[in-house]
């Protein structure tokens, strides 16, 4: 099977040298288009698969085609391509907010799946959310899966409009973390605590609890209840938390990337 990764960029390279790695493909058969001759200039030197810097070589030898490249890049790119594809051929595109419709008339393409990954797939750590048109094929479903489960785990949704969802909750979602430790490391550094002890204390605790979580089968509910004991510490952070509504505006936050998501797909 020969693959097209369109878009050389963190999701692209990520996904090139998981598919290397656990080698479901090899090289010979792994192609990348980057429009940029900078980076096309970079990837070559990576030595992942044969670089192009135009469509015309490399369009209409992929089995699959991998559309990594930005929404706002897509009218573009979808003008350029349609003259070069075959009906048969399977897209893959990881855009945040474009519909499958979209990309099917645009191209004039049917078999589509649409999926979102996150950042964490370049340590083979990644969650993504897949679906697909109907004309693809069971088989060629379970060969994308094999792929995307290269850089995490991923789960297959019945409806598009989850893949939005899965944008505002795992696509996004590292960044909410992200937000929280900076926030907990800098609780510490005020503390008294230095940058790097601080930056340790928060991530270990982080990486500690989520293993904690996934070995057991309690709830987060549960796991609350036994850290926080009445009158203890915890308890007074968590009685802080409810009062400034903290959990209630994370909720808030998601519903906000949910809703640009589906902004980005009426663009």
């Amino acid at each position: 099977m020969k693959i097209l990764i369109i878009g050389g960029g963190n999701m692209g390279l990520t996904y090139a040298q998981s598919f290397l790695r656990s080698h479901i493909t090899n090289k010979a058969d792994m192609m990348i288009l980057e429009k940029s001759p900078e980076k096309a200039t970079l990837l070559a030197k990576k030595d992942i698969g044969t670089v192009y810097g135009t469509p015309d070589e490399c369009v209409t030898k992929a089995d699959l085609v991998i559309l990594a490249v930005k929404p706002q890049d897509c009218a573009k790119l979808f003008s350029n391509l349609k003259p070069k594809i075959d009906p048969q051929q399977v897209f893959l595109s990881i855009m945040a907010g474009v519909k499958i419709a979209t990309i099917a008339e645009a191209l004039g393409a049917p078999k589509i799946i649409r999926a979102m990954p996150n950042l964490p797939a370049q340590i083979g750590m990644g969650m993504t959310a897949f679906t697909s048109s109907e004309a693809v094929t069971r088989i060629e479903l379970v060969m994308v899966q094999n792929l995307l489960s290269t850089t995490g785990k991923s789960i297959y949704v019945d409806k598009e409009t989850a893949i939005d969802a899965a944008t505002a909750i795992s696509g996004s979602g590292p960044a909410y973390v992200w937000f929280f430790m900076n926030a907990m490391t800098a609780a510490a550094q005020k503390m008294g605590f230095t940058q790097s002890e601080s930056e340790l204390l928060v991530s270990q605790t982080f990486k500690g609890a989520i293993d904690l979580f996934n070995k057991s089968e309690h709830s987060c509910e549960e796991w609350i209840e036994k850290v926080a004991s009445r009158g203890g510490t915890t308890e007074a952070a968590l009685k802080s938390y409810r009062v400034n509504a903290v959990h209630d505006d994370i909720i808030l936050g998601a519903i906000a990337a949910l809703n640009r998501a589906v902004e980005l797909g009426k663009q």
